[in-house]
């Protein structure tokens, strides 16, 4: 290793409003000890779940105001952090979860400071990159958790209840999108007991489904992609219309819905309609994953529940924050292996998980979707 590898400085910035961590004191120490980074920490980076500074400290980082990071660090991470509050020393290396392709305006400071980018929310779903999945970690968790959650909130039972009063009959859940938290939605509300029914246009994901005890729901005439590395892709207007209306009349008889669709980039697509509300029984529930990008369902409010004609409905695109310490466990992991990755590999031309992931290199558009839309013609 290089004398200017072992030099580099990397901070770890809270992110606030999000309760975790994108680095633990174990990862902490494999950076300080294995590839040679200085470290530097925000105070109280762990406070959310209970790691003190003296354990980040234990593990070879230095305690440093936020402003300091800035100063001092060549790479800055943190979950998600805009850095308009502190000028940025230029030629910094930010590493975050920045959802890029949907909120593709919020760059100008880090381009005015000839910042380079890496948002891991854009490393292509290969075999190679599975360490560092964010999306695929924090799916899985949310996928549980709204099943957890809606379990809290439903005035009913998932499993079969049969006793001397009388039989509970099983809750219906209806999974919307077999991705990552579709498939860990229906697994875990099946192991509760539940009825499971999911939709995905991908006619490739109904042997998943069907593999974990659920029903696949499947609308003829979808179209799919090798292009689209295993995401779903927009539909016809056609194809759209005969969609809502089967999920309307799977909807009428569920009493809890989760939904997980999107598409990288665009508005998530609207699956459930009012009239689909409305035609619930009241005391169901509808969590809505997708919230963030629009929401599947047409009432749905990013980060708000509210009730409709006695339907809860919760708008949360980040439920895996609800358990910090096992989220925090997996992106400490996710992001180490790929600090790990990119220390080995960035000497490398065209590195496909760097490439792919990169936004914009010392101020300048380095992602197609960016150059597209932002570069002088």
């Amino acid at each position: 290793m290089s004398e200017n590898t072992q030099a580099k400085t990397i901070g770890i910035l809270k992110t606030h409003n999000d309760t975790r961590v994108c680095l633990l004191p174990k990862e902490v120490k494999r950076l300080t000890a294995e590839l040679k980074y200085n470290v530097l920490f925000e105070s109280g980076l762990g406070d959310s779940l209970q790691v003190k500074d003296e354990e980040y400290e234990q593990a070879g980082a230095t305690c440093a105001k936020r402003e300091s990071i800035f100063e001092k660090s060549d790479t800055i991470i943190s979950i998600n952090h805009t850095s308009s509050e502190v000028e940025i020393k230029k030629n910094t290396c930010f590493i975050g979860i920045f959802n890029p392709l949907f909120y593709d305006t919020k760059f100008d400071n880090y381009k005015n400071y000839q910042a380079t980018v890496y948002s891991l929310d854009l490393l292509p779903r290969t075999t190679l990159a599975q360490s560092m999945d964010v999306l695929s970690s924090m799916a899985s968790l949310a996928g549980y958790r709204a099943v957890i959650k809606s379990s809290e909130i439903y005035n009913g039972v998932f499993p079969m209840f049969t006793t001397a009063a009388g039989t509970l009959t099983p809750a219906k859940v209806l999974i919307l999108g077999a991705g990552v938290a579709g498939l860990q939605a229906i697994a875990t509300a099946r192991r509760l007991g539940a009825v499971v029914e999911a939709f995905d246009v991908r006619k490739s994901a109904g042997e998943e489904v069907r593999s974990l005890g659920a029903t696949f729901i499947e609308v003829e005439g979808y179209t799919e992609s090798s292009s689209a590395g295993g995401y779903a892709v927009e539909q016809s207007e056609e194809y759209q219309k005969k969609q809502k209306e089967l999920i309307h009349n799977h909807i009428r008889t569920a009493n809890i819905v989760i939904s997980t669709a999107n598409i990288p980039g665009r508005k998530a697509p609207l699956l459930i309609e009012t009239r689909s509300v409305e035609a619930m029984m009241p005391g169901s529930v509808i969590i809505d994953l997708a919230a963030e990008q629009g929401g599947n369902c047409e009432l749905s409010r990013n980060q708000e529940t509210i009730e409709h004609n006695g339907v809860t409905i919760i708008g949360n695109s980040n439920l895996s924050a609800d358990i910090p310490t096992a989220a925090s466990k997996l992106l400490s992991n996710n992001f180490f292996s790929f600090l790990k990755y990119k220390q080995k590999a960035e000497n490398s031309v065209d590195d496909p998980l760097l490439s792919g992931s990169k936004i914009m290199d010392n101020g300048e558009w380095t992602h197609p979707h960016f150059i597209n839309k932002f570069q002088p013609v």
